[in-house]
């Protein structure tokens, strides 16, 4: 079936589209068989590596889309855009912050395989692929919330950002969720966007888009009120995960049939 409305769906992962124990996508077959035939392009956007999502891109059916790497830092799948890797020397640039606070942040470079396989859950070959970054360093703090705004300070004198996702801080040289969505829109010209995320790193693109949904996690304290969710621009599920996501993309497909429909008959 034609994509009447060139809809793109922008999603979270971690916590979004994959259940947050399990990294499950199961919930949202529907949903995603329903996006296929219709032809709707359903765009990827995590923390995770370009390896890791075109591994997952493979297994939802989503080969070839366009998908935002790394938080934001990266994109793939979009010709035209040949971004360098800047992991190494974000390294760098991280081993040169005073140790007393760069101790409080362990990144996924400074873990053995054992330990991010105990910190996420994943299974120690997609572990080894979470470390093969390009362009950002999630990690773990520890440290106290005053350390942490002197952490975020340091960065940003040195030119780099931190962003809260589901589980970790990520540390890059700059590039949101939302401003990847600019290439990736530029590329595939839609009428209509809608995005859903979970967490505070996904909340630029949720704004972004012309209709947001905010997928419930009962892992972290819920998002505030979004710029937009007044108006019902932006929504919220009551389930989580990839349930919450099924049944808010069948919803949503509902209303844009429905007000298709009376286009066509008006």
């Amino acid at each position: 079936m034609q994509n009447l409305r060139k809809l793109v769906v922008f999603s979270d992962l971690d916590g979004t589209l994959l259940d947050h124990d399990t990294y499950s996508w199961d919930a949202a077959k529907p949903a995603l068989d329903r996006l296929a035939e219709r032809d709707i392009p359903v765009v990827l956007a995590s923390s995770k590596t370009a390896r890791e999502i075109e591994i997952l891109q493979e297994q939802m059916g989503l080969s070839g889309r366009p998908a935002i790497v790394e938080n934001g830092a990266g994109v793939i799948g979009v010709p035209g855009i040949d971004k360098a890797e800047t992991y190494a020397a974000l390294r760098e640039a991280l081993d040169r912050i005073a140790p007393a606070l760069r101790h409080s942040f362990r990144g996924f470079g400074d873990m053995t395989v054992a330990e991010l396989t105990k910190v996420t859950g994943l299974p120690p070959d997609m572990a080894r692929l979470a470390q093969a970054r390009g362009y950002s360093e999630p990690g773990i703090w520890s440290g106290s919330d005053t350390e942490l705004d002197r952490f975020i300070a340091v960065l940003s004198a040195g030119g780099m950002t931190a962003q809260h996702g589901g589980r970790f801080l990520t540390v890059s040289f700059g590039g949101t969720k939302a401003d990847a969505m600019d290439a990736v829109i530029n590329a595939l010209c839609p009428d209509l966007t809608l995005a859903l995320g979970d967490a505070p790193n996904d909340r630029t693109m949720l704004e972004k888009a012309d209709m947001g949904v905010i997928v419930a996690n009962p892992h972290r304290p819920p998002l505030p009120s979004l710029v937009g969710e007044k108006a019902g621009r932006i929504t919220r599920t009551q389930d989580a995960g990839p349930v919450g996501w099924n049944a808010a993309v069948m919803a949503f497909l509902d209303t844009l049939g429905s007000a298709e429909g009376h286009r066509r008959n008006g």
